[in-house]
This record gives C-alpha cells, sequence and structure tokens, in this order.
C-alpha cells in the first residue's frame, strides 16, 4: 500500500475516530466503535473493513464476537505523528473542555503513558540516572534496570517482545518525550496491575486513583 492509500485511509473522519479510540491499546467492538466513529453500524462495518484491508487493523476473534485494534505499534507512532504535526497547523479557536485538560494529563498512547504524567514519569527516571533518552534513542541503566525491577517489571520478557526496548515517543500534547517502547508498555501494564489508574469510556484519559496519587509521589516523586 502507497502513501496516497494510506492517508485516503485515515484521512475520513469517521475512520480517524476508529483509530483515534484504539490508540489506548485496547480492542474493542464493532458497536463500540460506531459510538466513537458517530456513524451508523452498518457505515462502520464498511469502514472497518476498509482498515483492515489495509493492514492498519487487526482482528481478534472470540466465539461468535469479532473485536479489532490496531495492528502494530508503528500504526500507533504514525498516528501520534500525524497528531502532532496537525498542532503544528493553523489554529482554530475551539474552548478546552474538561475531555481536553483530562488528555492532557494523563493518557495512553497505544501501550504507554503520555500526557502530563508520561513526561513526569519520563523526567523522573531521567533525573535519577535510571534513563538515558532523547530525539535519537533512549537506553535504561544498571540503577534503571535495577529500579525497575524492585517495581515489579519483568524487564527480561520486555527484552524479548519483537518491538524497540526503549524509545522516545514524542507527546503531542506536552511537545516533549515522553518513554515508549517496551519498557513504556511494561510500566504502564504494572501501574494497571496496581489499579492506580482507571480508564475513560469515551477517551484515552486516565483518572488516578488515590493508590495511584499514592505511589506515584512515593516511588516516582511525580505530582500530577
Amino acid at each position: 500500500m502507497d502513501l496516497a492509500q494510506t492517508a485516503a485511509l485515515v484521512g475520513d473522519p469517521a475512520r480517524a475516530n476508529i483509530l483515534s479510540a484504539l490508540l489506548d491499546g485496547r480492542a474493542l467492538s464493532a458497536g463500540e466503535l460506531a459510538f466513537f466513529a458517530r456513524v451508523s453500524p452498518q457505515t462502520t462495518s464498511g469502514h472497518l473493513a476498509k482498515l483492515t484491508d489495509g493492514k492498519l487493523l487487526s482482528v481478534l476473534k472470540q466465539g461468535r464476537h469479532r473485536y479489532y485494534r490496531l495492528a502494530t505499534p508503528q500504526v500507533a507512532q504514525m498516528l501520534e505523528v500525524i497528531m502532532e504535526v496537525a498542532l503544528q497547523g493553523p489554529q482554530r479557536h475551539r474552548p478546552v473542555s474538561q475531555r481536553d485538560d483530562a488528555m492532557r494529563t494523563a493518557r495512553t498512547c497505544y501501550d504507554h503513558f503520555a500526557g502530563r504524567l508520561g513526561v513526569g514519569l519520563t523526567d523522573a527516571l531521567g533525573q535519577r540516572g535510571h534513563l538515558i533518552l532523547s530525539e535519537q534513542g533512549g537506553e535504561l541503566t544498571e540503577s534503571g534496570t535495577a529500579f525497575l525491577r524492585e517495581f515489579g517489571i519483568d524487564l527480561d520478557a520486555a527484552r524479548h517482545r519483537r518491538r524497540v526496548f526503549c524509545r522516545p515517543c514524542l507527546d503531542w500534547t506536552e511537545r516533549r518525550l515522553h518513554l515508549g517502547g517496551a519498557v513504556g508498555a511494561a510500566l504502564c501494564a504494572r501501574c494497571f496491575d496496581l489499579d492506580w489508574f482507571t480508564r475513560s469510556r469515551d477517551s484515552r484519559a486516565l483518572a488516578t486513583t488515590a493508590a495511584g496519587a499514592r505511589g506515584l509521589v512515593e516511588v516516582f516523586g511525580v505530582r500530577l
């Protein structure tokens, strides 16, 4: 598939809404995605077929049910870069909503943290000498490896995932780097295992639980 075909798939408003909804890494049903697409279930099915044929989505089958998710982490990276480029274009006035503020505070970027949460955690790891991250790449230090293992993250499993181990991701709201790759995904998963965050039904925004607020401060020195 060439650039024009991929751009055409992403450029349709309903399909863009579907792809954005899946940027939190979850797999959703066609009915759930129709809600985000703001079109009829029948129209949503057509869009899902095109996105699947275009290798932007993959399908998980459980019995009679079908669930859709982004096909690869690279699709998520592409969407995040498009959002960053879009922010640099002509600005249209739109009042900031509570949803916008929540997205800027804490959200998922496919399978890792973004927003002030993602940047804050990345800064904390860097300031403690646990992480070296630049636009060219990322690396965990020895102290970072020990720290994350003590936090309960299986770094050996993360290293064997078929993706970049530690990479920078440009945050499209903060305009700064946050931690992506297998390490970022493992950190995000561990925080969800600890019930530090809950997901929103209609966006990628995250709500911090009482346990999460305490944990962020005690473990990472981060306040949202």
